[in-house]
C-alpha cells in the first residue's frame, strides 16, 4: 500500500510517499480502506519534533490520526460494526490507503467521506476545551482563531449550550464566523480594545497559537479562565495547555448526533492527494483556514 511517512523530524520536505506493508486490525481495533484523512495542526507539530507528551514518535513514522472509510477488517472483541460499514474515527498513520482505527462511529447519513474525515479530532478537542475552560451557559467565551476547524466546532457547540461567543478571525472570514452564531471581530492592531467594546469576557480559548496569551489573560482577568491548544508557552503565564485527548468514542458519538440533527457542519476548505501531503501541511501551518483540510485517497 502507499502511505505518507517521515524518517527524520523537520519541515514538510521530510514527508515521503512510500510503499509499505498493510497494517492489520488487532484486538479491539478495525481496519478501513481509507477514503479521506483529516489534516490537523498536531500532524505537522509531530513531524517537526515538537515535544507532545501524548504523541510519542518512533521513527520512521506514519502521519495522521483522523480518517473516514470502509471497514475491511474487524479485530477480536469488536462488536457493532461489520465489513463494508462506512465509519469515521481516530487511529494511527491515517495518511495511507489502509489504516487501523482505535475509535470510530458510523458516518451520519448524507455525509461524504471527505467531510467525515475532518471531524474526529476537531470535535473531541472542541468538546474538551469548552468543558475544561469552565465556561457556563449565559456567559461569554472569547475564541482566538475562530474560523479554523476547532474554532468552527467550538462556535457551534457553544451556541447550542447557551454560551455567547466572540470570535477573532481574519477580515475575509468575518461573515463566516458570524454565520456560525458568533460575534466576529478581526485580529491585529487594536484587537483587544475591539473585544472590550463588545462586552465582558468570562473565558477565552487560544486555538491559533498566535502569541496572544498575555492579552487573553488581561481580557478575562484570570489565567485560570484561559486555555490554549496551540501555544506551548502558555504555562509561563499561568495558563493551561490542553493537549491530552479525552474519550474519543464519546466524542465521535456526540459528533454523529450533532451532525445528524443539523447542529454541526464544518466545511472542507481544500482537499489534497496523498502526494500533496507536504502542501497540506504548509497550508495548515500558515493558518487562516476556514473549516477543514483533508487528504482524499
Amino acid at each position: 500500500m502507499r502511505k505518507v511517512s517521515f524518517a527524520e523530524f523537520g519541515g514538510p520536505d521530510v514527508l515521503r510517499l512510500v510503499d509499505a506493508e498493510e497494517p492489520h486490525a488487532g484486538r479491539g481495533r478495525i481496519r478501513i480502506t481509507v477514503r479521506a484523512a483529516g489534516v490537523n495542526p498536531v500532524d505537522w507539530r509531530i513531524r517537526e519534533g515538537q515535544i507532545l507528551g501524548a504523541h510519542p514518535t518512533v521513527l520512521p513514522s506514519g502521519v495522521g490520526q483522523d480518517a473516514a472509510g470502509v471497514v475491511d477488517e474487524v479485530g477480536e472483541d469488536v462488536e457493532g460494526v461489520a465489513i463494508g460499514d462506512h465509519v469515521f474515527g481516530e487511529g494511527a498513520a491515517t495518511y495511507a490507503e489502509f489504516a487501523v482505527l482505535s475509535a470510530w462511529a458510523r458516518m451520519p447519513e448524507g455525509l461524504t467521506f471527505e467531510e467525515a474525515a475532518g471531524y474526529p479530532s476537531v470535535v473531541e478537542t472542541a468538546l474538551r476545551v469548552i468543558r475544561e475552560v469552565g465556561v457556563r451557559p449565559g456567559q461569554t467565551l472569547l475564541v482566538s482563531g475562530a474560523s479554523g476547524g476547532v474554532g468552527s466546532a467550538v462556535l457551534q457547540i457553544a451556541r447550542h449550550q447557551g454560551i455567547a461567543v466572540i470570535g477573532t478571525a481574519g477580515a475575509a472570514n468575518q461573515d463566516y464566523v458570524r454565520g456560525l452564531g458568533a460575534t466576529a471581530t478581526t485580529y491585529g492592531e487594536g484587537w483587544t480594545e475591539r473585544v472590550r467594546q463588545l462586552g465582558r469576557v468570562d473565558a477565552a480559548l487560544d486555538l491559533a497559537g498566535s502569541g496572544v496569551i498575555r492579552e487573553l489573560v488581561e481580557l478575562t482577568g484570570d489565567p485560570r479562565k484561559v486555555l490554549s491548544i496551540a501555544d506551548l508557552g502558555a504555562p509561563e503565564f499561568g495558563v493551561r495547555f490542553s493537549g491530552v485527548a479525552g474519550s474519543m468514542p464519546d466524542a465521535l458519538a456526540e459528533a454523529a448526533g450533532l451532525i445528524a440533527r443539523g447542529e454541526l457542519h464544518i466545511p472542507v476548505e481544500k482537499s489534497y492527494t496523498l502526494a500533496e501531503a507536504a502542501a497540506a501541511h504548509i497550508d495548515s501551518h500558515a493558518g487562516r483556514t476556514r473549516g477543514r483540510r483533508v487528504l482524499v485517497i
